[in-house]
């Protein structure tokens, strides 16, 4: 038997309703935080991978105020009656073959104020402040990622918690969600009255921040890449002869050797003969040593073997393509068989940190998680896969955030004395608090491009998440080189101009890290 309900001041802990043809049902975490789920059926959904938040019972004087109408259609206030946000129209459309059977396509309209600017959803590289207007799938890639998450200059902000690929579809008045796969509709509102009591809300639904090392706030020196140990030592000695500060040198790929060892997690080329010896030495000129480490392994590599006789591997296309690693563009019929592993199974984490160990015994000081989005060439039946948890589309967005977590979670239980710190290249929400920090992606050496990273990386610190950098300069250069050379981007004043203000900007980050690729920075 179906009931209607006028409305409801919802002061209680939790309570569900029907209302029109969907469940409604509110749950109080705080006096300002207030979760709503909606339903066709009963409400299966028990926990969430990025709220750790219990709800705290019943508030005396709930600072927001929830109202459900007739329709089903929700409306918030604050507590002196002064209206917040009022929903639109919801949907929840039942998927009725394939992998994701019997769930569902779940969507939500919120009615906005004409000119009520929002910020935050991720790393958006359009330039933009207010991200009103935004018509686009999100969906996690190397230079644009979601948190699905937004904070209104009204004070408040809506964490969407659904992990598939999600359409924001905003016309002006009415800004729409769309999820792909759903159990249901499900999302929190936070009141924080401004934006520091929004963040600081997200961070109480979501995770605290914990404190970064001391040294990772000063300056960082990477290039794309240093292709024996020598050749890092001298940077960090030709910074201490300048009497330049440096805090920090990070090795990227290829010092395991080959694209068929791809991400072996140790040093199998031999123009870094003794690792030990060599992270040694940077550590007695005064620096601290970052290393690039994949969410992918080649054939030929020992994590490769275990998590492939286990199941824990995807068969999609991913970085690099070709097993010949000197020749571009790469040769596709000598294919590198390098796959990304199922970062969703708690067992494959485990491998991924055993084998990570190797690097970890040799002191080095912190992880450069690449390609956690990850590196994916869309191909049909990919998103069908099926992971630890679903299938790979109902999935997608939260792949960083079951990499990254799963790296600090095995490092602060193995090390209580040592301050975790992650720099990945894409997040979700409660990724705040593994001790990372997001950088924007490959981006290009222009003006545009550095423009565009301002807004960026202040839309990425208003969704609660302060650990933000950019690739200084631009990752590539190329259009500054002289015709037919590489690396003449260095002696061009033209690049030189820009790469002096974007050193300017990276002051300003709480990563100051120069990158890229075809110049010595």
């Amino acid at each position: 038997m179906k009931r209607l309900l006028l409305s409801l001041f919802a002061v209680y802990a939790a309570v569900s309703l029907y209302a029109a043809d969907v469940k409604v049902k509110v749950t109080y975490y705080s006096p300002e935080i207030v979760r709503i789920e909606k339903s066709a059926g009963s409400f299966q959904r028990t926990n969430s991978v990025s709220v750790i938040m219990e709800p705290q019972g019943t508030p005396a004087k709930p600072k927001v105020k929830v109202s459900v109408a007739r329709d089903g259609t929700v409306t918030f206030t604050d507590a002196k009656g002064r209206k917040l946000l009022t929903e639109g129209a919801s949907s929840v459309e039942a998927i009725t073959d394939g992998v994701d059977k019997g769930f569902w396509v779940v969507s939500q309209e919120f009615r906005l104020d004409a000119d009520e600017p929002i910020y935050g959803l991720g790393m958006l590289q359009n330039g933009k402040m207010n991200l009103r207007g935004e018509n686009r799938r999100m969906i996690q890639s190397n230079t644009e990622d979601y948190t699905n998450f937004f904070q209104s200059i009204k004070g408040y902000g809506i964490f969407w918690d659904n992990y598939s690929p999600t359409t924001i579809a905003d016309d002006g008045t009415t800004l729409k969600l769309t999820s792909e796969v759903g159990d249901e509709i499900d999302y929190y509102f936070i009141y924080g009255g401004n934006a520091d009591g929004v963040i600081a809300g997200v961070r109480q639904l979501t995770g605290e921040v914990p404190m970064l090392p001391l040294w990772t706030y000063g300056f960082h020196q990477s290039r794309e890449r240093y292709k024996t140990g020598k050749e890092l030592t001298d940077v960090v000695k030709g910074y201490r002869d300048a009497r330049v500060p440096l805090d920090g040198i990070i090795q990227d790929w290829q010092y395991w050797g080959n694209n068929y060892l791809w991400n072996a997690m140790e040093f199998l080329n031999e123009d870094f003969p003794n690792p030990k010896e060599w992270v040694e030495e940077v550590h007695n000129m005064g620096a601290h040593m970052s290393i690039s480490i994949w969410q992918s392994f080649g054939p030929q590599t020992k994590p490769y073997r275990e998590l492939k006789e286990k199941g824990l591997l995807f068969d999609f296309i991913t970085w690099p393509m070709s097993g010949i690693s000197h020749i571009w563009p790469p040769r596709r019929d000598y294919p590198s068989g390098v796959v990304c592993y199922d970062a969703y199974s708690a067992e494959a984490r485990d491998i991924y940190w055993n084998n990570l160990k190797r690097l970890w015994d040799l002191d080095i000081d912190a992880w450069w998680m690449d390609s956690t989005d990850p590196d994916h060439t869309y191909r049909e039946g990919d998103f069908d896969q099926m992971s630890a948890m679903g299938s790979f589309r109902s999935v997608r967005n939260i792949y960083p955030l079951m990499c990254v977590e799963g790296v600090y979670d095995h490092q602060r239980a193995v090390s209580s004395d040592k301050r975790v710190f992650i720099l990945t290249r894409s997040f979700f929400m409660g990724q705040q608090r593994t001790g990372a920090n997001t950088w924007s992606g490959d981006t290009q050496s222009t003006w545009e491009d550095f423009r565009k990273q301002i807004p960026l990386c202040l839309n990425y610190t208003l969704t609660g998440a302060p650990q933000v950098n950019s690739d200084i300069g631009g990752f590539f250069p190329s259009g500054y080189n002289k015709p037919g050379q590489t690396q003449t981007c260095s002696t061009n004043p033209l690049f030189q101009e820009l790469y002096v203000r974007w050193l300017q900007f990276g002051l300003f980050n709480p990563m100051m890290r120069s990158h890229g690729e075809s110049s010595r920075r």
